[in-house]
């Protein structure tokens, strides 16, 4: 790991029209106080990678009611509907990915993979136009692998390496996206010293983890 940031500083090194992968499950298991500090620089014109955009002014619902977001590449905007909004006024781009489909595209860029082989979409419109590969007989869309420039990870809690431990659902994205992006900024409800979590308890481990946000002031 190289530094502690602020919120502040590390939306800062978040430039306008990167692509972004945000963990979280309709803002759980999402880093709230770096979306908090990207609305507030004013960012613009991101590409957001996540399972969805939560709720107007919930987790990526911020960015998406701030004006953050030129694209979203999700499973479900279903709850939100300042994205729905923007969809069909063309001021954002929608890429809609099943969710077992867009965690596996994640994983394999994770992994250094190409892509991930799927019959979901097969003999649909979302088919059209795609690649297909025959294996043993089956049919299977190609779904290339997706990575990003920054991903933006919440943990329940860190050491001072590093090092993550996530609780309960927010283990769907958040280990896959930390695995799958050039710089990952890792948030935590607390940061405790070195030894407190020990080596079976470590869901991501600090080597893969760029910056961690400081400690939340308690108020």
């Amino acid at each position: 790991m190289r530094t502690a940031l602020s919120p502040a500083a590390a939306a800062a090194l978040v430039p306008d029209g990167a692509t972004v992968m945000i963990g979280g499950f309709m803002g759980v298991g999402t880093p709230h106080r770096t979306i908090a500090a990207l609305v507030e620089r004013g960012a613009r014109g991101l590409t957001i990678i996540a399972n969805d955009t939560a709720r107007p002014g919930v987790g990526i619902g911020r960015l998406i009611g701030a004006g953050c977001v030129a694209r979203v590449v999700a499973s479900h905007i279903g709850t939100n509907p300042e994205t729905q909004k923007g969809m069909i006024a063309g001021t954002i781009a929608v890429d809609l990915v099943p969710q077992g489909t867009l965690a596996e595209r994640i994983r394999a860029g994770g992994s250094g993979l190409g892509g991930v082989l799927t019959a979901t979409g097969l003999g649909t419109p979302a088919a059209e136009g795609r690649q297909v590969v025959e294996v043993d007989g089956l049919p299977y869309l190609i779904e290339p692998a997706l990575r990003a420039e920054f991903a933006l990870v919440a943990a329940r809690s860190a050491d001072y390496a590093g090092n993550l431990v996530y609780s309960l659902t927010a283990r769907n994205f958040n280990p896959l996206m930390a695995m799958a992006a050039d710089t990952v900024i890792a948030e935590a409800n607390e940061i405790v010293p070195l030894g407190v979590l020990t080596p079976d308890m470590i869901h991501t481990p600090g080597v893969v983890i760029d910056h961690l946000l400081e400690r939340p002031q308690l108020v």
